[in-house]
C-alpha cells in the first residue's frame, strides 16, 4: 500500500505492508539510514527519532500510524550546513566512540531538552536510560546533554 509519512520536513510517498515498522519504513523505504536498528525490541534506543516532538523507539511503531505526524530523525537536525548545538556538544565531549548508538542518543537528548525540566547530571541519567552505550561514554553523553542544557536555560 502507498502511504505518506512527513520526515524532517519533507513528504515521502512510500510502499509498505501494514505491518512496517517505522524504523523499517525509515531505512529501508525512505533511504534515511542514520536511525539504527540495534535490538529491535525497544530495549537499546538506537531507534530514537522524534514524532511531533517526543521520543519514540521507532521499531515499535508501525508506520502506518504516522501518516499525520512530523517525524524528525537525525539526518534533519542540522541546517544551512553546520552542526545542531547538541551534535557539536557530543563533538566537543568526544561523547561517542563506535558511533552506532549516537544518532539515537542525540535525538533522544533533544526530545528530553524539549521536555523543558531542570536537569542535572543524575536527572540526565536517569532520563536517558533507554538508550545503552556499548562502549561506556556515558559520562562524557551526560556532559554534552548538560552542557546544551545549560546553554539553553
Amino acid at each position: 500500500m502507498r502511504y505518506s509519512l512527513r520526515i524532517n520536513g519533507s513528504v515521502h510517498e512510500v510502499d509498505l505492508v501494514p505491518e512496517t515498522t517505522l524504523l523499517d519504513a525509515l531505512r529501508e523505504h525512505a533511504g534515511l539510514t542514520g536511525t539504527k536498528k540495534g535490538c529491535d525490541r525497544g530495549q537499546c534506543g538506537a531507534c530514537t527519532v522524534l514524532v511531533n516532538g517526543r521520543r519514540v523507539l521507532s521499531c515499535l511503531t508501525l508506520a502506518l500510524m504516522h501518516g499525520d505526524d512530523d517525524v524528525t530523525t537525525i539526518e534533519g537536525v542540522a541546517g544551512d550546513g553546520r552542526l545542531h548545538p547538541l551534535q557539536q556538544a557530543f563533538v566537543e565531549h568526544d561523547a561517542f566512540q563506535c558511533g552506532f548508538c549516537t544518532s539515537g542518543q542525540i535525538m533522544s537528548a533533544l526530545g528530553l531538552l524539549a521536555e523543558g525540566r531542570t536537569l542535572d547530571p543524575e536527572t540526565i541519567r536517569e532520563r536517558m536510560s533507554g538508550n545503552i552505550c556499548r562502549c561506556g561514554a556515558y559520562p562524557n553523553i551526560v556532559d554534552a546533554i548538560g552542557a546544551v542544557a545549560e546553554r539553553s536555560a
